[in-house]
């Protein structure tokens, strides 16, 4: 018998995720500046949406931006959808897990060389895999 990937409905979802991860990924939500753990992390390893799984980030790709926000220069290809954002009046690029949608955060374009960019990312959105040493 095979396990459905991705739930279908809210009720689901909120079974499989946490409170704060569900109204993040499911609804759009933005945690507090400087409450995730993974703003600090420094280890080597990979950046995985907290929804499905799906592989977003390498450390490599990671940098600290100031802004209380996990912050990446980079995403791995293929791995996020863009769609505006007109929630606070000014238009704002967020993005989405291309796997199962999960929202992720706001892509800015005031990051580092060699792309400019900042994916400003919900530490709660994502899981955290350290390399094995």
């Amino acid at each position: 018998m095979s396990e459905k990937m991705f739930p279908d409905n809210d009720a689901e979802w909120q079974n499989r995720l946490t409170p704060e991860q569900f109204r993040v990924l499911r609804k759009e939500g933005t945690e507090p500046p400087f409450s995730s753990p993974l703003n600090d992390e420094k280890r080597s390893g990979r950046y995985l949406c907290a929804g499905c799984g799906q592989e977003m980030f390498h450390a490599t790709m990671k940098f600290n931006s100031g802004t209380g926000w996990p912050s990446f220069f980079a995403a791995i290809e293929g791995r996020v959808e863009t769609r505006m954002d007109f929630l606070l009046l000014m238009p704002r690029t967020e993005y989405h897990c291309s796997r199962c949608g999960g929202h992720q955060g706001h892509l800015f374009k005031d990051g580092p060389s060699p792309t400019g960019l900042r994916y400003c990312n919900n530490g709660v959105a994502l899981q955290f895999v350290p390399d094995e040493s």
